[in-house]
């Protein structure tokens, strides 16, 4: 993915963590509460099997769905 749309993405990442403070469910393994930033990258990795750094440009709007799917449903 070239550096502009890392740069976006990034910024749309940070903005979803943001809105997904305190409405991830909670779990044991997290006394202190979730990370939305790292659940957001996490599920990303799970889906797309890589970064999304390494994610190809032409993904991108693929991407940013997933991200807002990500915000909706959170788990």
């Amino acid at each position: 993915m070239n550096e502009e749309n890392r740069k976006e993405l990034w910024l749309l990442i940070q903005k979803t963590g943001d809105r997904l403070k305190d409405k991830l469910p909670s779990n044991n393994n997290h006394p202190k509460g979730r990370n939305p930033y790292a659940h957001i990258l996490l599920m990303i990795k799970l889906k797309f099997k890589e970064s999304y750094k390494d994610i190809p440009d032409d993904k991108k709007e693929i991407l940013i769905k997933f991200i807002k799917y990500v915000e909706d449903n959170p788990r």
